[in-house]
């Protein structure tokens, strides 16, 4: 099935790109998401809009997405959870949790889409948080997860 994206889909690609996937992937998953329109010929001009704007946009946010880098590898960055005996979370960490926690640790709005978290986050620790913020732009900050008293 022949879909073009309206979003960015990490392992497929960006907004207005053309690809080739699975037809129940594509008719199951990214079309009733919103992730991606089927592909026509008259979609075609939609592509093209949908480039022209993301590369507007992106020269646009290179520099805030400089900016925002700055920021958060300068952050300190803690998260409490409840868990037992052994430092073990009752649960995982979400990523949703994350950005409410760069948030109150005085840091930028995030997307929470855009977090690449180091797998699931089930144990008390320290753990390395990428953020994508531009196709050129990416920001590591250190999550501290610590236990509730």
């Amino acid at each position: 099935m022949k879909i073009i994206l309206t979003q960015e889909v990490s392992g497929l690609g960006s907004p207005g790109d053309i690809i080739e996937v699975k037809d129940g992937y594509g008719r199951n998953y990214l079309l009733p998401q919103g992730f991606a329109i089927s592909w026509s010929k008259g979609a075609e001009k939609q592509v093209t809009s949908i480039r022209r704007a993301r590369s507007a946009r992106e020269i646009r946010d290179l520099g805030h997405a400089n900016e925002v880098k700055g920021q958060l590898e300068g952050l300190k960055v803690t998260l409490t959870a409840r868990a037992g005996e052994g430092g073990r979370l009752f649960g995982s960490v979400t990523a949703a949790e994350v950005v409410d926690a760069v948030r109150t640790a005085g840091g930028p709005a995030l997307d929470r889409r855009r977090l690449e978290m180091p797998g699931h986050i089930k144990s008390v620790g320290s753990y390395p948080v990428k953020v994508k913020l531009h196709p050129d732009v990416t920001a590591q900050f250190s999550l501290d997860v610590l236990q509730a008293r």
